[in-house]
This record gives structure tokens, sequence and C-alpha cells, in this order.
């Protein structure tokens, strides 16, 4: 068994930071895009939670003492933008399309996130229990 657990091809703080990356991005794009007039600072939600996913994943990738403490909090944040984004499972017909699309971004990212974390999770818990690493 390999001892770097890897999801698509990253690390899970590399997949942590471009999950944020991308909502960062595009929170900003859809705020700056809306229709709304005055605009509404609503439209950049997924930047405010792609923040602390970013921030964590490059935390994460130069602490690698604290790395568990630091994927475990990604994972919290990860949950929230996976809850954040079902709301559109509630009936979009009065959503934009940026809506929309920040709703879907959000729920692919968080439930992506939260299924690598696990794995990963589990990945480390069976190295330990077989003695290859900490």
């Amino acid at each position: 068994m390999d001892d770097e657990f890897t999801f698509l091809g990253m690390t899970i703080p590399k997949l942590a930071t471009l999950s944020g990356g991308l909502l960062v991005v595009w929170g900003i794009f859809s705020y700056l895009t809306q229709s709304a007039d005055p605009p509404s600072i609503t439209a950049a939600i997924p930047a405010f939670l792609g923040l602390p996913m970013l921030g964590l994943g490059v935390i994460a990738g130069r602490d690698e003492k604290n790395l568990r403490h630091y994927m475990h909090a990604a994972m919290v944040v990860a949950l929230a933008m996976a809850l954040g984004g079902a709301r559109v499972a509630t009936g979009y017909s009065d959503m934009s399309t940026l809506a929309i699309i920040s709703h879907v971004l959000l729920i692919t990212a968080g439930s992506t996130f939260i299924f690598a974390g696990v794995r990963s999770f589990r990945h480390a818990r069976m190295l330990r229990e077989a003695g290859g690493a900490e």
C-alpha cells in the first residue's frame, strides 16, 4: 500500500486548494457579472466558502505535522458547501442561472471533497493499523 493517498492524481491538500480556488474565482466572477442592481453580495457566497478551503489546503501543504487537523477542518467546510448548495434541490424556478451554477458547484466541490476525504482518512487508518505510518 502506498503511503501517500491521492484522488484523481492529487493529494488531499492539493484537492482542497483546487476546489477552494475554483470557488473563489467563480464567486468573484458571479458577483461581478450579476444583473442585480444594486449588486447582491450573496452572489459571492461560493467565494466565502472557497476561501477557507483554499487557505486550509495551502496551510496543510506547508505544515505536514498538523495535516490531519487542517483536513478535518476542511471536511467541515466541505460539508457546509454541500449543504449550502443543496438549496437548489428545493426548487430553482426563481433562481438565476448564476445562482444555479453556484449551487451546483458548491454541491459538487463539497461532495467530492467529502468523498475523497473519507477515503483518505480510511487510507491513513489502514496505514496506522498496518504499522506503515502514524
